[in-house]
């Protein structure tokens, strides 16, 4: 059995929450790099160069890639052998939260209620997901999703006859709907199959995945590949100006489901794309 001090999960979680913010993952930035070989549009080459100088500037300056500095989601893997000491899992990790949007000068954007909308002034609490796997570690995932491109996300479940087809359209139909909204190019995350909230779960992870890197399953990578296609030739480009390049990926994670349903959910993220992993 492993002993992970408490205090030890709000001190990473306080500094992960900080990079997240001001510093765009590598492989999200050579994405946007990459989009300027494929994009035609002017305005669309203008947005993407601008996109590349904005996260930039967020590195060299240590400021906020984006203003809005989103929810915390959180996606906890639990080591079976590993033992939370002098605190509780959960508390310390909106803990380090805490800090970090405080020390970080984040904006702080959680409301205590969907109704009564008063701020909680310290942009907790996270949404925590946790699984129990093999091992003595404990990872965490953090990942701040900004309310613009969480707006444009949603979920349905299907009769099983829509098929690859039918999840293709609510795809599509989803990005058009969106339009500039989530600030494209984007990334997709499709989750498909279990019940309605695992695949609203599945969707959250697929956009956590390194950009364009293909689903683990034959099925679902035929599938990220078609609708990357697809998604692409809507036209939407860059900021919603027009252009080749509306998305930077589409990733799917599937699961098994029920005989009689089909769900799907989709999550839209912005270029954006910010998550940063802790390891225990």
């Amino acid at each position: 059995m492993k002993n992970i001090n408490a205090s030890n999960i709000t001190k990473s979680v306080k500094a992960a929450c900080i990079e997240a913010c001001l510093f765009l993952p590598d492989d999200v930035l050579d994405s946007l790099k990459g989009a300027r070989l494929r994009e035609e549009s002017p305005a669309g080459l203008d947005v993407l160069d601008q996109l590349v100088e904005n996260a930039q500037i967020a590195r060299n300056e240590q400021v906020p890639i984006c203003q809005d500095t989103g929810l915390v989601l959180v996606f906890v893997e639990l080591g079976q052998d590993a033992h939370v000491i002098d605190g509780s899992l959960y508390d310390a990790i909106n803990e380090g939260i805490r800090q970090g949007y405080e020390e970080g000068y984040l904006r702080k954007s959680i409301v205590r209620h969907p109704l009564d909308r008063v701020n909680t002034q310290d942009n907790t609490p996270a949404v925590i997901y946790t699984e129990i796997v093999p091992g003595d570690r404990l990872k965490l995932t953090i990942a701040p999703k900004g309310g613009g491109s969480e707006n444009m996300s949603v979920a349905r479940v299907f009769p099983p006859a829509v098929g690859a087809e039918g999840i293709k359209r609510f795809v599509l139909e989803t990005v058009r709907n969106a339009g500039p909204n989530p600030c494209p190019p984007i990334i997709v995350g499709v989750g498909i199959g279990g019940t309605l909230d695992k695949a609203a779960v599945l969707s959250k992870k697929a956009i956590l995945r390194r950009v364009g890197e293909p689903g683990a399953n034959p099925t679902d990578a035929k599938l990220e590949a078609d609708l990357l296609q697809a998604v692409n030739d809507t036209g939407v480009g860059p900021s919603g100006y027009g252009g080749r390049v509306t998305a930077l990926a589409v990733h799917v994670e599937s699961y098994p489901c029920h005989i009689a349903s089909l769900p799907v959910a989709i999550t839209i993220q912005c270029h954006a794309a910010r998550h940063k992993e802790i390891d225990l």
